[in-house]
C-alpha cells in the first residue's frame, strides 16, 4: 500500500532563472517505491505551471536520462494519466500528482512501452496536454491515432 513514506524521496526544486510572471517550471526527483518493478530507480518529473494554476492543470512529464518503461509512459516522457488533463481539480497538489504517478508505476506488472510509442513520439505535440485522450477505466484511447493502451 502506498503512503506518505513511499513518497519521502520526492522533493521539489524550482529551476533557476524561471520567469515567475509567465510560467514556473519545477523539476521533481522521485524514486520507485520499494517492492515494485521500479524499486530504487530514480526519475525526474518536469512540472510547468501556467499563470492560471491551480485552475489549469500543470503540464507534467518525465524528463532526464531515465524515462520509466511503462504502458502509460511514452519514451519522450509524456504520461497518459487522466488527472493531468480532464480529471484535473484545483484541489490537487504537486504531492498528490506525484503520489498518483508513483501509484501508477507501482501497479505495473510488466515493463513495456505503449504499443503506439514510435508513432506517437514522431507525431505528438511537445505539450502532452495537447493530446486528446479518451479515458475508459484503465484503458485509454488517443483520438489522433485510435490506438488502445492496455
Amino acid at each position: 500500500m502506498l503512503d506518505r513514506r513511499n513518497v519521502e524521496n520526492v522533493w521539489e526544486k524550482p529551476i533557476e532563472d524561471t520567469q515567475l510572471c509567465c510560467q514556473i517550471r519545477w523539476i521533481v526527483d522521485m524514486e520507485g517505491a520499494p517492492g515494485t518493478l521500479y524499486e530504487g530507480e530514480k526519475f525526474q518529473l518536469l512540472f510547468k505551471f501556467s499563470s492560471r494554476y491551480p485552475f489549469d492543470s500543470p503540464q507534467v512529464m518525465f524528463t532526464g536520462d531515465n524515462i520509466p518503461v511503462h504502458p502509460h509512459v511514452y519514451s519522450n516522457g509524456h504520461i497518459c494519466l487522466s488527472i493531468l488533463t480532464e480529471d484535473w481539480s484545483p484541489a490537487l497538489s504537486v504531492q498528490s500528482v506525484c503520489l498518483s504517478i508513483i501509484s501508477m508505476l507501482s501497479s505495473c506488472k510488466e515493463k513495456r512501452r505503449p504499443p503506439d510509442n514510435s508513432f506517437y513520439v514522431r507525431t505528438c505535440n511537445k505539450n502532452p496536454k495537447k493530446t486528446k485522450w479518451w479515458y475508459h477505466g484503465l484503458k485509454a484511447i488517443k483520438e489522433n491515432s485510435l490506438q488502445i493502451l492496455l
